[in-house]
């Protein structure tokens, strides 16, 4: 039998957005997303590509059909707000149902519907069926580092007006040769024009990066962090910042933005810098980058 374990909207939201060149929920054994409310709450509204988990006469939650669960990267159980473990509430008790067939962690989402669909309401829908041709072209949202500040995105993102509207995007950090096609009031756009090699010279903008999310990371307005793929150059960025921000080692700061982008990739270049960096921000080199990981 599984373990249960919470997951926050967060972490959801960004495993319905994982891309490699498309959605990784066009995937068949990514992500199962079961909706245990009620029928009734379920038609109403659930969140995108949300199966709802059945039922037997004697109200008992059973196994979906023809879907393989000990294949599933991911099995998310979600209620209207279970919020803990220990409450006995719908999500538990279809997780446990689901628990005894697979071999990965059930994942019950924290707050449930009414939390996740607060934080990203433009991922409700009333869709019930979805035909392969739909979820190949679903278009994945920037990746969420820090929850509601702090995003990192490819090229066509950056230029999506429903993407900066939704995610109450105010500032962009362009890291790479293309320029973006929205027009942002002065001050909003910081753009570091380098190319991915591993020649490129990063580490003289991780000050002047820096400074620009923590001057532009509000309340009323998030920063994305873009680079033509979102993978290399606004990765290693990211990661600059996490060491920055927490005052914490290259280990620990690449770990935080890669459970969140599980295809992040600096170079081997911008991995050096990033050591260089630690050493700045740190006083020592304590991250071993030797490791084959990096």
């Amino acid at each position: 039998m599984a373990e249960l374990v919470l997951c926050t909207a967060t972490e959801l939201y960004n495993i319905l957005n994982q891309s490699t060149k498309f959605s990784r929920l066009a995937e068949p054994n990514y992500l199962c997303l079961l909706d245990a409310r009620s029928k009734r709450e379920y038609n109403e509204s659930h969140i995108i590509t949300a199966k709802r988990a059945k039922q037997n006469e004697d109200m008992c939650f059973v196994l979906p059909a023809s879907i393989e669960l000990d294949c599933m990267k991911y099995l998310v159980v979600y209620d209207s707000r279970t919020d803990s473990l220990d409450v006995e509430g719908p999500a538990i008790q279809c997780a446990k149902v689901m628990s005894q067939v697979t071999r990965l962690p059930v994942l019950v989402l924290k707050g449930g519907y009414e939390e996740f669909s607060g934080y990203y309401h433009f991922f409700r829908s009333q869709k019930v069926f979805w035909m392969p041709q739909e979820i190949d072209e679903f278009q994945p949202y920037p990746i969420e580092i820090i929850p509601g500040l702090l995003y990192i995105g490819d090229l066509r993102q950056a230029n999506d007006r429903h993407i900066q509207k939704d995610l109450k995007i105010k500032s962009h950090v362009n890291v790479s040769l293309e320029p973006t096609n929205l027009s942002l009031p002065t001050g909003q756009l910081l753009h570091i024009p380098v190319p991915d090699s591993c020649d490129s010279d990063l580490l003289q903008s991780f000050p002047s990066g820096c400074q620009f999310i923590d001057s532009h990371m509000t309340t009323n307005g998030a920063v994305l962090v873009f680079s033509k793929l979102g993978i290399s150059r606004s990765s290693a960025l990211l990661i600059a910042y996490i060491i920055h921000y927490r005052k914490c080692t290259l280990q620990e700061a690449w770990n935080h933005v890669l459970k969140c982008k599980t295809n992040m990739r600096p170079n081997r270049g911008f991995v050096q810098q990033l050591s260089e960096w630690e050493k700045t921000i740190l006083g020592q080199q304590l991250t071993d980058i030797s490791d084959p990981k990096f």
